[in-house]
């Protein structure tokens, strides 16, 4: 003789045995939480639209920019951040993310003269730009909490010596991986980016 669950535990039962439509339901929503939240903390996919970087970065380009390394240092000089549009960038008529090299960190002099770019009275070899710099610019200050930015594309290139400097809080990420285009995925090569064997006095 066979015996019955009671009615309250087959009720129970029953309730265990959700809907499947409740379960893609949640499987969802849990991708698109853990989605927002990689992308809020860690990581995120950009592109590049303009030719403000090239050499170093094509129109189009796909970049990993991560988000964990700025938690704990501050941006170095020859990193490639992205940043939200400052308030000078917005009164330009611009928004939207950018990215550029840093060059100034906070309390360095920079100035660009007959087509060299000196920080702290040294000259800068910057194997990767377009061109050397056609203006002048500076000298200037960078304020505390601040970056000095310029474009690799030196003379296409809305960046620090049109609109002023970058405050640490718009800093979005540092740009890490190209992943797209395939034939030229890898590292970004930020040159190491400046360490002092790259920097020369003036003559």
């Amino acid at each position: 003789m066979s015996e019955s669950l009671p009615q309250s535990e087959t009720k129970k039962a029953n309730q265990k045995q959700e809907n499947p439509i409740v379960e893609i339901v949640k499987t969802v929503v849990m991708a698109v939480v853990l989605s927002f939240g990689i992308r809020t903390f860690v990581a995120e996919a950009r592109y590049i639209p303009s030719s403000s970087m090239e050499p170093t970065l094509q129109i189009n380009d796909r970049l990993i920019i991560e988000k964990m390394t700025y938690r704990f240092r501050e941006p170095q000089r020859g990193e490639i951040i992205v940043f939200d549009a400052t308030e000078a960038i917005e009164q330009l008529g611009w928004n939207g993310a950018f990215i550029k090299r840093v060059i100034g960190l906070p309390g360095d002099e920079v100035i660009v003269r007959d087509g060299d770019v000196m920080v702290n009275g040294q000259i800068l070899k910057e194997s990767y730009i377009q061109e050397a710099p056609k203006y002048d610019f500076g000298p200037v200050v960078v304020p505390d909490n601040s970056y000095l930015v310029l474009g690799d594309n030196r003379n296409n290139s809305s960046d620090s010596h049109v609109w002023g400097y970058v405050p640490d809080e718009n800093i979005i990420g540092r740009a890490t991986v190209r992943f797209w285009p395939f034939h030229r995925l890898g590292g970004i090569d930020e040159n190491s980016a400046y360490a002092d064997t790259l920097i020369e006095s003036p003559q």
